[in-house]
């Protein structure tokens, strides 16, 4: 039930030493062959493997491992294997891969930015106000080449390569540049932009990040926090971090529908917002609808089964809704957009969301790959797998660079169009 409540990023990292030294390579993958298939075996969410005779794929595919003449050719065996359960989240990823992925869910310094990957670049999306990389000049839209003398691009290429086919392709991709851009406090980074014109060197400063850290069970520490305000034409719009503190959001919600007089339409924000506490995804869903006995979904583990119901707080909200999500909205955010839009209680506004609903764990083999799995399975009350489709928008906007430079939030944009096109 943890897991089922508490999953942020979709995945738990495991941190473990690299291969020992010395010891027989060829042992080290018998070793990871066979701890990925028990793994499986025991914590796969349907015991049965959808009837597959996961003895049988095991007797099948050992020998091709004591074959195997390459790292390659071992990983190979173990994607064979992997893919006969059909399913998305769970994969190998080569040594040098998985480094960088751990890497990117380290908690430390910020310079105070966001970016997102877009048409093949690692661009600015947001420069927190007051910030060093404020202070330092740095503006939306700027697409960041380098950082401390290391090529953005070749990062992009190589997880690129990897994560070509997934949904979760921008997270993945974005959170990795970012760690580039992360250290301790109080020290500096290098970092090459591309303004539109020209090449602009900055020196960054590093400071704590926005708002609180919080850490919850094996889940990397996170800054939360949450931000509410009132648009123009009586249009609330409310946006937070990460699914943490329940009664710090909730008060956001109250602030928002109760302040400052009457409201034409509601906005969240929930792009970059990675998950939290799964749970929470019920009681912010209760704030917009009057319905009692709705689902927002179902989660299902090895032997137990959590139900999203919703539980309608008095006098809910029930004018128009917009949620705003992007390829690194990912995890409770999904269920909650997701849910909402299989209620038709809210308009989907920016881009397909990560796809990856599902709790994971990424764990490090004996012979120094990475592993990926999931210890369980969410349906939406429509239906749907979010897992490795993500939630569609209704409306697909996605920023360009041009946009970026001049200061505009397109997908902010259609949504308030339409909230107030729907009020009248």
């Amino acid at each position: 039930m943890r897991h089922a409540l508490s999953f942020l990023l979709t995945a738990v990292l495991v941190a473990a030493p690299p291969p020992e030294e010395g010891a027989s390579q060829r042992a080290l993958h018998l070793q990871s062959f066979e701890q990925v298939w028990s793994t499986v075996a025991q914590r796969h969410p349907d015991p049965t493997l959808g009837g597959l005779d996961w003895q049988k794929v095991h007797d099948e595919l050992k020998p091709k491992v004591e074959q195997a003449g390459s790292p390659e050719a071992v990983r190979a065996v173990l994607t064979d294997m992997l893919s006969r359960l059909k399913q998305s989240h769970f994969g190998i990823l080569p040594a040098e891969v998985f480094t960088d992925l751990q890497s990117a869910t380290k908690s430390s310094g910020s310079p105070g930015l966001d970016l997102r990957y877009l048409d093949g670049k690692a661009l600015i999306t947001e420069v927190q106000t007051g910030s060093p990389a404020a202070k330092a000049g740095v503006k939306p839209g700027w697409q960041l080449i380098k950082v401390s003398g290391k090529e953005v691009a070749p990062i992009l290429q190589k997880l690129g390569a990897r994560f070509q086919a997934s949904t979760g392709l921008s997270l993945f991709l974005s959170r990795a540049v970012m760690s580039l851009l992360q250290g301790p406090v109080a020290e500096t980074v290098e970092a090459d932009f591309h303004d539109g014109t020209k090449v602009v060197h900055v020196t960054l400063g590093l400071a704590a990040p926005r708002g609180r850290v919080i850490a919850l069970g094996n889940m990397p520490p996170m800054p939360f926090w949450v931000e509410h305000s009132a648009l123009p034409s009586g249009v609330r719009y409310v946006r937070f971090s990460s699914w943490f503190e329940p009664e710090t959001i909730a008060e956001a919600f109250r602030a928002s529908l109760r302040e400052g007089g009457p409201v034409k339409g509601f906005i969240l924000d929930l792009r970059g917002n990675p998950g939290g506490i799964g749970g929470m995804a019920m009681g912010a869903a209760g704030w917009f609808t009057e319905q009692s006995g709705k689902k927002l979904g179902t989660m299902a583990l090895r032997g137990t089964s959590l139900k999203f119901v919703v539980s309608p707080r008095p006098e809910p909200y029930l004018g128009p809704i917009a949620i705003l999500v992007d390829g690194c909205t990912a995890s409770t955010s999904e269920i909650f957009a997701g849910g909402m839009q299989d209620l038709k209680r809210a308009r989907i506004f920016g881009s397909q969301s990560a796809g990856m609903a599902l709790p994971s764990v990424f764990e490090r083999l004996p012979n120094g790959d990475g592993f990926q799995y999931a210890i369980a399975n969410y349906i939406s009350d429509g239906g749907r797998s979010l897992e490795g489709h993500g939630v569609i928008p209704d409306e697909s906007v996605i920023p360009t660079q041009r946009d970026l430079l001049a200061g505009r939030d397109p997908i902010l944009d259609h949504a308030l169009a339409w909230i107030l096109r729907s009020a009248h």
